[in-house]
């Protein structure tokens, strides 16, 4: 028989703000008894720093040159290869509650169920759209997405729709697991299949509001992220909007808030497991699985929200629990992908991989086999920007005309030093230089794109006729 799978995953969550991380202030104990009891992967990467092409990435296990979505607003095309389709494939219930952030007319993408209020196809994908008769019809002045500068002045104790919805998908996920697996109304129980169910979270993305009690926790204890900034042209850049004028003051409440909206997340996670287990579930024969999309810089080298390849928005949680496969407190060190993730729930459920895939399974290297894993890893934003990081060096190409980055991470783990012209990195720059044009990121674009390397013969599964930039 094959084992249940509980996927959880929030939104814009910092790798370093957990407890288990070394993060002395934000309170996560249902996270540290992940991380105590399974493997945490130290250096786990996005493929995209920004909502929809990492999630993309995530869930065809492809990169996003292989699955064509670069920017916010492209989806992967209709019955897409997904690891929840693969899995269905396997007689797998797949249900998911919360956010997919799916954009276009197939709001499934593998899911047999889906739960929560972050479901609808934007207009972009509208099939026949009558342009001019959309064209009548325009915002009031003033709404909107909020500038950086307005979520940094309204940050505080308060509500947000993120949270409603949070609790919405919540709600509907412990329905959903008290039918699958007891169903007492209609004795129609469904767990004589196995199951693998999402609980995808949207906090802490900002707004940046908590609780009052959460917020007063935090306010005199988080630590402000602000620096200065890079001299660099897309270093230097703050997403969405102006510059954003902030005393430390107001820096402080943004981060309170979030560390705030973090430790809630940490209890609604705690409440689905406790709420398996009060259905008769032993999660230690559950796969349990944690990660964010991307991080969220917080003011960090002078950025807020995410679209960097620095550590704070690229870097993300990442832990796998199975304790009767792996021993329990694991760390890997290794550079990983999140599109690594399709491979390796395919391994441990043991499902063959699809063809067509840039995932490569982490089993090896939870067992403590190193041996055979290259130590790379690739993010990509648009379609000329890509980070490429092998063990502890970062490189970051932005396209023609915009000078490359090079971080040692080991020497430098704030990245404060470009030393993409210091002479004893040249032979490494070089090879960086190789791989960012086989990963179609060099002057010849996507026509110069030769795979990742990792699995041949990768169709193109998006749709990106009508990608934007944005968040």
């Amino acid at each position: 028989m094959r084992p249940n799978i509980l996927f959880l995953m929030s939104d814009e969550h910092r790798s370093d703000v957990a407890g288990y991380a070394g993060n002395d202030v934000v309170q996560t104990p249902t996270l540290d008894f992940l991380a105590e009891t399974g493997v945490v992967f130290r250096n786990a990467y996005t493929a995209s720093p920004i909502c929809i092409p990492g999630r993309q990435a995530l869930m065809s296990g492809q990169l996003p040159m292989t699955c064509g979505c670069h920017r916010f607003g492209d989806d992967l095309a209709p019955n897409s290869m997904t690891f929840a389709r693969r899995f269905a494939q396997y007689a797998y219930n797949t249900a998911c509650a919360g956010k997919l952030h799916h954009t276009g007319v197939d709001q499934m993408q593998g899911w047999t169920e889906r739960i929560g209020s972050n479901m609808h196809t934007t207009d972009r994908y509208i099939d026949g759209k009558v342009e001019s008769e959309f064209a009548k019809y325009t915002p009031e002045p003033g709404t909107g997405k909020w500038s950086n500068q307005k979520e940094i002045d309204r940050a505080g104790v308060g509500g947000s729709v993120n949270a409603i919805a949070d609790e919405y998908s919540l709600l509907g996920a412990e329905h959903y697991l008290s039918r699958y697996f007891a169903d007492p109304y209609y004795d129609r129980p469904a767990s004589h299949r196995p199951l693998l169910f999402k609980l995808s979270l949207t906090q802490p993305h900002y707004a940046f509001k908590t609780d009052e009690a959460k917020f007063n926790y935090y306010l005199n204890r988080v630590p402000i992220y602000q620096e200065s900034r890079a001299d660099h042209p897309v270093l230097s850049r703050t997403q969405a909007g102006p510059d954003v004028e902030a005393t430390p003051r107001d820096i402080r409440r943004a981060t309170a808030a979030y560390y705030g909206m973090v430790e809630t997340v940490d209890e609604q996670y705690g409440q689905l497991l406790d709420h398996l287990q009060q259905l008769g579930q032993d999660i230690d024969d559950w796969i349990i699985v944690y990660t964010s999309d991307h991080g969220e810089m917080l003011g960090e080298h002078g950025i807020w929200e995410k679209t960097q390849f620095y550590e704070g928005s690229a870097r993300v949680p990442l832990i796998i629990r199975w304790p009767k496969a792996f021993a329990g407190g694991t760390v890997v060190d290794e550079n990983v992908n999140l599109c690594d993730l399709f491979a390796t729930l395919c391994d441990m459920a043991d499902i063959p991989v699809p063809d067509g895939r840039d995932s490569r399974s982490l089993v090896p290297l939870m067992n403590g086999d190193t041996s055979g894993w290259d130590n790379e890893t690739v993010s990509a934003f648009r379609e000329d920007r890509v980070m490429i990081k092998h063990d502890a060096l970062k490189y970051c190409s932005y396209g023609p005309d915009i000078p490359e980055v090079l971080f040692d991470l080991e020497k430098d783990p704030k990245e404060h030093t470009n030393v993409i012209d210091d002479a004893q990195y040249a032979e490494a720059v070089q090879r960086f230089r190789t791989r960012r044009d086989e990963l179609g990121y060099g002057p010849e674009g996507a026509a110069g794109y030769t795979g990742a390397g990792y699995q041949s013969d990768r169709p193109s599964e998006c749709t990106t006729a009508y990608s934007i930039d944005g968040t």
